[in-house]
């Protein structure tokens, strides 16, 4: 079984420290692929979530949801994506009132090639840990993650 590299001790605030400055360096790259992909950062990561449910195409009320922002933000979101050639809109099967949203292929593969070196090279770094570490890393993305997304809901609601 692979070990992992021996890491150096650091303290809960070290870590946190960590952690917001690779949460600034990943929006300052954002800014600079959507920049690239001729988008803006909202736009961009409203595609990234209809990359992100695949095959189960999200109405435009679950792209709202993920997005945090209202119907009517999201209607000029994909007003730009679809002009832009990123998503095309489909009627839903089951309801004709709604409309869900699938991504184009070539817009898809525009977005891999840009974001593929840098995958390439996170996953080159997780080879450095061991399975057990990935697992405790999965955790604890995965775990603050809906932390954040619970403290983005209450400062919504104390708005």
């Amino acid at each position: 079984m692979q070990q992992g590299t021996p890491r150096p001790p650091a303290t809960p605030a070290q870590a946190l420290s960590a952690m917001d400055h690779l949460i600034a360096t990943g929006m300052i790259g954002q800014q600079e692929m959507a920049q690239r992909l001729n988008l803006n950062v909202t736009d961009l990561t409203c595609f990234g979530f209809v990359l992100e449910a695949g095959d189960t195409l999200l109405t435009a009320g679950d792209l709202a949801e993920r997005a945090h922002v209202t119907t009517g933000a999201v209607t000029g979101i994909l007003n730009r994506l679809e002009r832009a050639d990123y998503v095309t809109r489909r009627p839903d099967p089951d309801d004709r009132r709604r409309v869900r949203v699938a991504a184009n292929p070539d817009a898809v593969a525009r977005v891999k090639a840009l974001y593929e070196p840098h995958h390439t090279r996170v996953t080159e770094l997780f080879s450095d840990y061991s399975p057990a570490e990935i697992a405790v890393l999965y955790d604890w993305f995965t775990r603050t993650g809906r932390l954040m997304g619970e403290y983005l809901e209450e400062l919504r609601k104390g708005d």
